[in-house]
């Protein structure tokens, strides 16, 4: 069971299920039985279904016994806790959600069911998921498994300390600003962002910058997610045009010379942490010694005339939320709150507008001066647990240094739509993972992806596991 238990990739997993080397019911007692044994220390897993996910199991045994071919029947996989699931509570991170379940699952959840996931748990989100870690009132702080004085990013931070600490081989997770890519920078983990409109939602978050996907050990693992999440959407109101071929295919397909652009430091004058700018240059290399040109590159990803339109779109992304006692949230969301009820729809629509004609300029850059950006993912180490979430509590109406310096190279891939990647490329002296991000052109989520596993090929990650005694 150790070579196929939580930490194995989801595609080991899935064929060992499917040639019954081990069963759905033995699998997902194996992750409920580390997160018993971690999640104390960690508060990676908030809300469990431990009776029903069991008997989901069973079902997938049966299932696979029938020889269903669902490409992860019997493979475990929490949802994380901003997410509806019909039947299930959804907190969003806070106090004030309401106490129904919800009515309906969002359309990744009805994909990722009929991939044959197992749907077990849930993971910690910071309240609505608008800062860059996984803390709330509710549910306390999400912990790093390499370092648990220090936070797995967010918001998809509880997700990826599970994955991280061997609970689950993936996890579901979405990314507004840098909510897929952030946390796996911080945790050693690939963490795939999608094009706007690759993955269908009941309703485009945010004007489609919030999507959808996993975190995962693997570029395979990742690629075969998407294939099972994306799809023409009929009643989606637009679509990301259909790929030349599946996903999968692209981690085998041959990688054509591509001109990579580097940009090692944050615009803005944002400092850079050094391990992060290293990162990049190293990561760059590598692409060069693989056969690629590269050549160093400007690109505003964060800019004066970027960050206010887009406050102005995520605080309107509260009203996502169904049901929700607003006198109830924490200091920072009661503060956006109350500018987003003082925003006009005209001064929204000046908003959006902005956002779209920054976007328009700066994609046109893709395969004109360069094929694939690469920068650090985050340009600082992941934080102190705690400290962004008392920063935002004790000053509301003050930007987070630590929450500006998380998103500066990946809230750029959320405003224009661009697919990008990030991977577990370099670490510290103490052995803290730092990520690298790719972004590619409109659409390229196939080249991103063969690009990714041309590096994974190259320095391989996987077996990299934190130090902590329970998770070796």
């Amino acid at each position: 069971m150790d070579r196929l238990g939580p930490s194995a990739p989801a595609l080991e997993l899935a064929a060992a299920l499917h040639r019954r080397e081990l069963s759905a019911v033995e699998l997902l007692d194996a992750c409920l039985e580390r997160v018993d044994e971690l999640n104390g220390e960690l508060a990676a897993v908030v809300w469990r279904n431990d009776e029903d996910a069991r008997a989901a199991a069973a079902e997938a045994d049966r299932r696979l016994a029938a020889g269903e071919q669902a490409p992860f029947l019997g493979v475990p996989l929490p949802i994380k806790d901003l997410t509806p699931v019909a039947g299930w509570p959804v907190s969003y991170g806070s106090h004030s959600a309401p106490p129904e379940p919800s009515a309906e699952s969002e359309l990744v959840v009805t994909a990722l069911e009929r991939a044959g996931f197992v749907l077990c748990g849930r993971t910690n989100t910071p309240e609505f998921g608008l800062i860059t870690v996984a803390e709330n009132k509710r549910y306390g702080i999400t912990r790093n498994p390499w370092d648990p004085a220090r936070s797995p990013g967010g918001s998809s931070g509880g997700a990826a300390a599970a994955v991280a600490a061997g609970m689950f081989p993936l996890a579901h997770a979405n990314d507004g600003g840098g909510s897929i890519r952030i946390p796996a920078s911080y945790c050693g983990l690939v963490g795939l962002k999608p094009s706007r409109g690759r993955v269908p939602r009941l309703a485009q978050s945010w004007l489609g910058a919030v999507v959808e996907g996993v975190l995962t050990r693997t570029v395979a693992d990742s690629a075969v997610v998407l294939d099972a999440i994306s799809w023409i959407d009929p009643q989606a109101w637009y679509n990301a045009p259909a790929p030349e071929r599946p996903f999968a295919e692209e981690t085998r397909t041959p990688r054509r010379r591509l001109r990579i652009g580097l940009m090692a430091e944050a615009p803005l004058g944002i400092p850079t942490d050094a391990h992060c700018s290293a990162a990049a240059g190293a990561a760059a290399s590598a692409l060069e010694s693989l056969g690629h040109a590269v050549e160093e590159v400007q690109v505003p990803t964060v800019s004066e005339e970027l960050i206010a339109p887009f406050i102005v779109l995520t605080q309107g992304g509260l009203a996502d939320y169904d049901g929700v006692d607003w006198s109830a949230v924490e200091p920072h969301i009661a503060h956006q709150r109350r500018l987003s009820s003082e925003t006009s729809a005209y001064d929204y629509v000046l908003a959006a507008n902005a956002l779209e004609r920054i976007s328009r300029l700066q994609t046109a850059r893709w395969g004109r001066d360069f094929d694939v950006l690469v920068t650090p993912t985050s340009a600082i180490l992941p934080p102190p647990a705690g400290k962004i979430l008392e920063a935002a509590h004790a000053a509301p109406e003050e930007p987070v240094p630590e929450v500006v310096a998380s998103v500066s190279f990946t809230a750029f891939g959320n405003v224009t739509g661009l697919p990008a990647i990030s991977l577990p490329l370099h670490s510290t002296e103490e052995e803290l993972p730092v990520g690298v991000q790719l972004v590619a052109g409109p659409w390229q989520e196939g080249p991103l992806i063969a690009l990714a596993a041309q590096l994974e090929s190259a320095l391989p990650w996987a077996d990299r596991r934190p130090a902590m005694r329970q998770i070796a």
